[in-house]
């Protein structure tokens, strides 16, 4: 199913699409599905290493980004491997992930692409802090082997040792970084959510954004990843839904078809879908929402007719993550739980009753 690709919108959407066959060939497959951005693996994500780009390929993808006008500077977003983690306290290991993640960055500027978007990696069992230094030392060490590429970094949904989750832990590493005009960040929807920022109103969307300006800084957003969250608020766990599927639901997306200053950035799904044309739909829905004025009542009640429908898809599995979620909220409130803070309830009822 073909898609055609929007002229009219003012913002950048797209979908995260397949390189398999040659990275050429993501470019007409983010066409194919009307997408205004793109991302794409660089290489297989499932190998640390893989052959060097023929010269042949590297003139295609540029011939096709020509033709299909995208230009690699600013459409394109690239993700990282998902097992590049420059904060890896282990230093045979922590050097092993900044070869990838330096070949990735070779790569877009082979490539003429301008924003490279990646995981900041967890601590694991070092000290939080000095592997954010870590992670920041790599960071400059890369731009000074590279020329223009966009170093950015993906906020995340865990806690813990995992870096990301907080905006205070990107703050930290961007103050870290020497040429700031070569680092951004990436919001990705689904992780803001499930790490605790609650975006699902325009009330707590207006707070998250002014927190992340403060935190931040807006200069410092290059992207956004589009995804509805199957796990409710806190539950740091990075499960992506189908928008208006998840806790999240449709109104946010709603929301940022209307957030002046999203336009101009990639604003990238990354939703679970087995065909390209989920993302086709996806992409017409986010145009169309873009289109939708509060206020007005017939565009109103269709939007209102669509919220609820897609609400009802994903009831089942809103229900079964708000289970889990539940029960593992409870175990962390046991006497055996590792992270407990003070006496349970148990042990205080029987410290009382011993008096």
């Amino acid at each position: 199913m073909s898609f055609v690709r929007s002229t009219s919108s003012k913002y950048k959407f797209g979908a995260h699409v397949s390189g398999a066959g040659g990275i050429s060939k993501s470019v007409s497959n983010a066409y194919a599905i009307g997408c205004n951005s793109f991302a794409m693996f660089l290489k297989s994500p499932r190998q640390w290493n893989s052959k060097p780009y023929p010269e042949p390929e590297i003139a295609k993808f540029a011939k096709n980004c020509a033709e299909l006008s995208y230009d690699p500077k600013t459409d394109i977003l690239p993700h990282g491997s998902y097992f590049i983690n420059l904060a890896n306290p282990d230093q045979e290991k922590a050097e092993k992930a900044y070869d990838a993640f330096l070949d990735d960055l070779v790569r877009c500027e082979q490539l003429g692409i301008g924003h490279y978007n990646f995981h900041p990696g967890s601590s694991l069992d070092g000290d939080h802090e000095s592997q954010l230094k870590q992670l920041a030392g790599y960071i400059n060490k890369a731009i000074t082997s590279t020329k223009f590429v966009n170093i950015v970094l993906e906020n995340m949904a865990g806690h813990g040792n995992l870096i990301g989750s907080s905006l205070e832990d990107l703050r930290s590493v961007i103050d870290m970084v020497e040429d700031k005009s070569r680092v951004g960040v990436c919001v990705d929807t689904c992780h803001t959510y499930a790490a605790g920022y609650d975006i699902s109103t325009k009330e707590t969307f207006d707070k998250f954004w002014k927190n992340f300006d403060s935190i931040i800084g807006l200069q410092y957003l290059k992207a956004i990843h589009l995804n509805d969250s199957k796990a409710p608020l806190a539950a740091n766990a990075d499960r992506h839904e189908i928008l208006g599927q998840g806790f999240l639901g449709l109104e946010v997306f709603k929301i940022i078809a209307h957030t002046d200053f999203l336009q101009g950035i990639p604003i990238v799904l990354e939703t679970p879908h087995k065909e390209d044309a989920g993302y086709g739909d996806e992409i017409k829905l986010l145009e169309w929402l873009e289109t939708v004025e509060d206020g007005k009542d017939t565009e109103q009640k269709e939007y209102n007719e669509k919220s609820s429908q897609l609400n009802k898809l994903g009831e089942k599995s809103r229900k079964e993550f708000q289970t889990k979620f539940d029960k593992k909220k409870q175990s962390s409130k046991t006497p055996t739980a590792s992270k407990r803070k003070g006496p349970s309830i148990t042990e205080q009822l029987t410290k009382k009753a011993k008096k």
